[in-house]
């Protein structure tokens, strides 16, 4: 019976629906915000992972000179 009260005192549901408009925006921003940066997070990577791969060949390639000059 205790819990009960206790969560209830976390709901509200208003009469007036419109307050229900300043939640949906804010929530709607972050959602535009949190797509946004995980496109960001995604596009960065994928141009390191290519720097990666790029240095990774640049090694391969001078330790293959390497080996062919000993």
């Amino acid at each position: 019976m205790g819990q009960w009260f206790v969560i209830s005192l976390f709901l509200y549901f208003p009469e007036d629906k419109s307050e229900y408009i300043p939640a949906a925006i804010s929530s709607f921003i972050f959602l535009v915000g949190a797509i946004l940066t995980m496109r960001l997070i995604l596009k960065v990577s994928k141009k390191e992972a290519e720097k990666a791969k790029e240095y990774e060949q640049a090694i391969m390639k001078h330790n293959d000179e390497h080996k062919e000059n000993s």
